[in-house]
């Protein structure tokens, strides 16, 4: 699978998960399905490849070690989905058919930079434009970490290579208004006066406070990088899909307070049926 040095093996899980479902739930932009049923998944310098082979068995292909100490969280391994499904399957008709349908959907627990910097970009546009311009930027501006069967592999691109790449190149992959926020952003973050990984250390609202001061992020974008970055699934994004079903199923009552530290997960189901079932 190209140059880096992967282990295969065989891995159960035992609870939700369906690959599809997660690659079409709007919160990761890289992943990809490729040939012969494998799946590859990129974060950070780590690569996985992953292939469903039956029920809870996978065939996966990554770095030695890194299936335990790395993708088990990224895929949030350490919950229940089933549990929490059961737990919540009698409070809603609405609900019940959303997390049915929905059910193999994970929230991931991505890089922070790559989920600030891909959710500035996602601002007005369509999921297919938003992964185009994410896989242009790792493409031009990103390490190299290896090739497989569609080519080479690249990681998402450091704050200080997207500063180095300057307002032009940026324009070029599609960023349009944004280039200037992520630029912003970029600046910060390779002076360090933006450390997203110490801001792992605060609470939720703290957390959340601090990404709205970066130019560029409003409520939607910070509270994405909270769930999809930082792993706080109480954090509810509100887009123009959530905010149809707000109005369309529940009367125009916000349904997520009741549903507490799970509410980032609830609003996956519901964001996922609504956005594929109407």
């Amino acid at each position: 699978m190209g140059a880096m040095e992967l282990e295969e093996k065989t891995v159960q899980i035992r609870d939700d998960f369906d690959p599809d479902k997660i690659l079409e739930s709007g919160q990761c932009f890289r992943p990809r399905k490729q040939a012969e049923g494998w799946y590859r998944f990129v974060s950070g310098r780590q690569l996985l490849y992953l292939r469903p082979l039956r029920s809870g068995t996978y065939t996966v292909r990554c770095e030695p070690g890194a299936w335990e100490t790395f993708w088990h969280g990224y895929f949030d391994l350490g919950r229940s989905y089933a549990a929490l499904r059961g737990k919540l399957d009698s409070r809603d008709d609405f609900l019940q058919r959303a997390m049915e349908y929905g059910r193999g959907i994970r929230v991931l627990r991505q890089d922070e930079w790559e989920m600030l910097v891909s959710f500035i970009i996602s601002q007005r546009k369509s999921i297919p434009a938003i992964r185009r311009a994410v896989e242009l930027l790792s493409e031009r501006f990103g390490e190299r970490l290896g090739s497989d069967s569609e080519g080479p592999v690249y990681a998402f691109p450091t704050a200080e290579a997207l500063c180095c790449a300057g307002e032009q190149a940026l324009q070029e992959c599609g960023l349009g208004y944004r280039t200037r926020y992520v630029l912003h952003a970029a600046q910060q973050a390779a002076e360090g006066t933006l450390d997203l990984k110490k801001l792992a250390s605060l609470p939720d609202e703290a957390l959340f406070a601090r990404l709205m001061e970066l130019d560029g992020v409003g409520k939607k974008v910070a509270n994405c990088v909270c769930l999809f970055g930082y792993g706080r699934v109480g954090r509810v994004p509100v887009d123009v899909w959530i905010e149809r079903l707000i109005r369309d199923e529940f009367a125009g009552q916000d349904p997520f307070p009741q549903f507490g530290l799970e509410a980032g997960i609830v609003q996956q189901y519901l964001f996922f049926y609504k956005r594929s079932v109407g």
